[in-house]
């Protein structure tokens, strides 16, 4: 039983369930109305009977005479026994199977001998082997008793009961059929709480797409998967988080081992020179003044790149770990752009390049001053240095309460496209002899994209048209906090 109701779904078992408790209440109410209809008809034919056993003791005592001359109504069936009060039957009007035993052990005989008159339902009879209904009552002398073939059939019975019996019936089947779909709803919430419970228990990726049915118990199920989906989302947004997280931390680590590793490599160069020019002279005291003064100047020379490059190593090293150190606070960009252009005129002038700044309305913007310089320093000494041009152009291409938009192009030679990808990298050069001999770091455009970074920024370079690299520089406004 338990194996078979397994395989039904919670639906159907319960639907039979409720089934079988709604038809067991009809038949329940079916078996009650019988036997209290089986009792009032019983009642009955007793008072019938009792009316006709009061009859014949009064005749009895009126007449003294018992026999065949005694009233009898004339009723079907009927059979009429005077027992005396030692239980013997003087009279039966079936003389031909009067019983020799004694009649006081009879239920009816010895309900009236103690409360005077008693009746038994459907007894079986020794003397005619006939069932019949008895009734008996207590006279002076004698008990008279009354008896009827008693086959009253449920049917008989029952006739009057028919209508409310078959409204019975018809309001079961309605609750039924009321009870199919209203546990057929109940089994949708618990087939979808199921399969969501083996789905969250494999550890599976819960969707609330399914709508549970509109009612308390669908609310609280839609509630219990929703949560679930975002306890899920949470989940793994955290995890997505902490990869990120680990992988960021991994690039750190692999950018500060190449930063160490390049910064090794060109620590190299300028110490082996000054260590070259510093040995020269300490060999050769009697060195003219004149080379003296060049070996001298070369050091100096290498001391200075030596300088650039830590000031950039710890700019940019500022930049990696986050720039807790590095304060915010309002300032202005075109002035900014303004003293980098002031600051690089000089040497502007001297190579012959035309410097056109084309910002003239203030920008306010939350950032950091010294950053900001460092961007447009790097970007006019690379094109003063390294571009050949003869002609650099900064303007304002947007600005609104978001973000400004710059743009820095020069008419230059350019660079290769496929250098273009990498001409961010720490350390790349396009023309590595000319950069070292120029003085350079190989850091700076490096130092741009982080200072244009740090600001939630961007920046991009392309080629123009007409020869030269045109920066497209994007900063955002962000409140001051």
């Amino acid at each position: 039983m338990v194996s078979w109701s397994r395989g039904l779904t919670y639906h159907r078992r319960l639907f039979l369930w409720l089934l079988a408790y709604s038809w067991l209440m009809v038949l329940c109410f079916v078996a009650f109305q019988y036997h209290r209809e089986r009792h009032f008809k019983a009642e009955q034919l007793n008072v019938q009977l009792q009316h006709v056993n009061e009859s014949l003791l009064s005749d009895i005592d009126s007449t003294g005479r018992i026999g065949n001359h005694a009233v009898l109504p004339t009723i079907n069936g009927l059979r009429v026994s005077v027992i005396d009060m030692q239980g013997r039957l003087v009279y039966d009007n079936w003389p031909d199977s009067l019983p020799v035993t004694s009649h006081l052990e009879r239920e009816e005989i010895a309900e009236a001998m103690r409360q005077g008159s008693g009746y038994t339902v459907r007894r079986h009879s020794q003397s005619t082997g006939e069932t019949y209904f008895y009734s008996a009552r207590r006279g002076k002398d004698f008990i008279v008793r009354t008896a009827v073939p008693y086959s009253v059939s449920l049917n008989v019975l029952l006739r009057a009961d028919y209508g409310f019996l078959w409204f019975m019936i018809g309001v079961t089947a309605a609750m039924s059929l009321l009870g199919y779909f209203a546990t057929r709803r109940v089994g949708l919430h618990i087939s979808r709480l199921r399969s969501f419970a083996e789905m969250a228990e494999r550890g599976e990726r819960i969707y609330d797409t399914e709508p549970f049915p509109h009612d308390e118990l669908g609310d609280i199920s839609g509630n219990i998967v929703r949560l679930y989906a975002h306890l899920q989302e949470a989940i793994n947004e955290r995890d997505h988080q902490h990869r990120l997280a680990m992988h960021q931390e991994q690039e750190k680590i692999r950018i500060k081992k190449q930063l160490t590793n390049n910064i090794n490599h060109e620590l190299k160069t300028p110490l082996a020179a000054m260590r070259i020019c510093l040995e020269t002279l300490l060999e050769h005291k009697d060195m003219p003044q004149e080379k003296r003064e060049e070996f001298l100047t070369r050091c100096h020379a290498h001391s200075e790149r030596l300088k650039n490059l830590l000031d950039d190593v710890s700019l940019i090293t500022r930049m990696d770990d986050g720039g807790e150190a590095i304060t915010r606070h309002s300032i202005d960009l075109q002035e900014v752009i303004t003293e980098a252009c002031s600051e690089c005129m000089p040497m502007a002038q001297q190579r012959g390049v035309s410097l056109n700044n084309g910002i003239h309305t203030p920008l306010p913007l939350t950032g950091n001053a010294t950053l900001l310089a460092s961007v447009f320093h790097n970007l006019l000494n690379n094109a003063l240095v390294y571009s050949g041009c003869t002609c650099i152009d900064i303007r304002l291409l947007a600005s609104d309460s978001r973000s400004i938009s710059i743009s820095f192009s020069d008419n230059g030679c350019g660079v290769a496209p496929e250098h273009l990808p990498r001409l961010f990298e720490r350390f790349y050069r396009v023309d590595k002899g000319r950069s070292r001999q120029a003085g350079g770091t190989g850091l700076g455009l490096a130092i741009v994209k982080n200072a244009v970074l740090w600001h939630g920024g961007d920046i991009s370079v392309e080629n123009r048209p007409g020869g030269g690299l045109d920066f497209h520089i994007t900063f955002k406004r962000e409140p001051l906090t």
